[in-house]
């Protein structure tokens, strides 16, 4: 119960940021869902999650799934604040490292810690790789999916097909050990898009096509909108 991360950012952390790393710490493994409304710092959170496990010595791989216009931020914010330094994972970094390390090298080896577009692990050409990096599931790894909502199928229907997106982190989610999911629009109005989203982050707890039960819910998500932090 006892927190180092804080101290080790280079930031002012109020204590509603704090509630995210308490809840996470909790897991046996780290399978949270971080809804906080627009504006309140899920990245802050997220990184503040990310430094206590690799403090603790739980975490040593990290990679960072994000829309393309987020890479610069994840990759700033992250150096900055937290002290962590990420790749960005793209056509030329793949290039640089098959040109220092030769070609048959596979590029998720070279680091360990990424960032990379959610539009390009729909392509095997990046995503196959980083499966065998993977295996069937790496120890010490956690998963940062920045906009979680990209990832559940659009549709309300129990039987819905998945987009690329979803099949793609579907996919990876279930190789990593830890799991950490952002967003400020967690829920698309459907239930059962919902419920598939949260088998993803946590097949364990919920079902696709099944009624998500509050007390699941409550041990695996945080959601504070700023009217709630206002009052406080």
């Amino acid at each position: 119960k006892l927190f180092q991360s804080p101290f080790r950012a280079g930031i002012k952390v109020d204590a509603y940021q704090l509630e995210p790393l308490r809840k996470a710490l909790k897991l046996p493994r780290v399978t949270l869902f971080i809804a906080d409304d627009v504006g309140l710092g899920k990245t802050i959170e997220a990184g503040l999650i990310a430094r206590e496990l690799i403090l603790r010595r739980k975490v040593r791989d990290m990679v960072v799934i994000c829309p393309p216009s987020m890479i610069q931020q994840w990759k700033d914010e992250m150096e900055q604040r937290f002290g962590l330094t990420f790749e960005v994972y793209d056509r030329p970094f793949v290039a640089r490292m098959r040109q220092e390390r030769g070609y048959g090298v596979n590029p998720w080896t070279t680091h360990s810690r990424f960032i990379i577009s959610n539009r390009l692990i729909t392509d095997e050409a990046y995503a196959a790789p980083l499966r065998d990096w993977l295996g069937e599931m790496r120890p010490g790894s956690l998963l940062i999916l920045d906009e979680a909502h990209h990832a559940a199928p659009s549709s309300g229907s129990k039987y819905a097909i998945d987009s690329k997106i979803t099949k793609a982190v579907r996919e990876l989610a279930a190789r990593f050990e830890h799991r950490l999911f952002l967003s400020a629009t967690p829920h698309n109005g459907h239930s059962n898009s919902f419920s598939a989203l949260l088998e993803i982050l946590d097949p364990q707890r919920f079902c696709r096509g099944v009624k998500v039960l509050k007390p699941a819910l409550e041990a695996v998500m945080v959601r504070r909108l700023k009217e709630d932090l206002r009052g406080l």
